[in-house]
This record gives structure tokens, C-alpha cells and sequence, in this order.
């Protein structure tokens, strides 16, 4: 038997299958951490050690979690040198985050 949490997290993989509609894309990108992940990539191929430094040493096993949604979701591969990369759907979704980097950025500077 699955546990409950297990079954709900396949189940939502299950529905980003279904392209057209954006309600499971939206819960796979609003994952801890999924963003940060993409975000990383974007520059070409990183290595899971150097990608969990990246992203603020998050624990392993949510590090792959994220690795194993994404490619399920076919926004990332893995090579034969074991480093990730971003898929050409996923390297589209990268000019899609930059706006919200540019907004972090200007909020981070600005006086509070």
C-alpha cells in the first residue's frame, strides 16, 4: 500500500500530463524549491552535488524529489554524466521566470 502522501504527489504527476490544462503545471512549479531548480539550470548542466550547493544545501531527498517531478514532467534530463539539464520546453520556461527574477531583484533593493 502507498502511503497517503505518495499517492497525492503520483496523482499530481499524473496530471501534468495533461498539457492544456495549467492547474498541475502551476502545483509542480509551486513545489518547494521546483523554481529554484529550474533557475539553476539555466545556464547548461549542473551535477546534483553542485546543484544542492546552489540552492542553498536543501536536503538530498527533496532534491530528488524535484529531479524525478521535473523530468516527469519533461522539463529536465538527466545526460550519461549524471548532470541535469533543462529540456527545450523547460529552457522556455526559463524566459518565463526571468521576469519574476528582474521583480526580485528591483524588490530586494528597494527601501523598506
Amino acid at each position: 500500500m502507498i502511503p497517503a502522501g505518495q499517492q497525492e504527489q503520483a496523482e499530481q504527476l499524473r496530471l501534468v500530463e495533461r498539457r492544456g490544462q495549467p492547474g498541475p503545471q502551476l502545483y509542480l512549479l509551486g513545489r518547494r524549491w521546483a523554481l529554484r531548480v529550474l533557475w539553476e539550470l539555466r545556464d547548461g548542466p549542473v551535477g546534483a552535488r553542485d546543484l544542492r550547493q546552489r540552492c542553498d544545501s536543501m536536503s538530498s531527498s527533496v532534491l530528488y524529489q524535484r529531479l524525478r517531478e521535473l523530468s516527469a514532467a519533461g522539463l529536465i534530463d538527466r545526460s550519461s554524466d549524471d548532470r541535469y539539464t533543462l529540456t527545450p520546453v523547460g529552457s522556455s520556461l526559463s524566459t518565463a521566470i526571468a521576469p519574476l527574477d528582474a521583480w526580485a531583484q528591483a524588490w530586494a533593493q528597494a527601501p523598506r
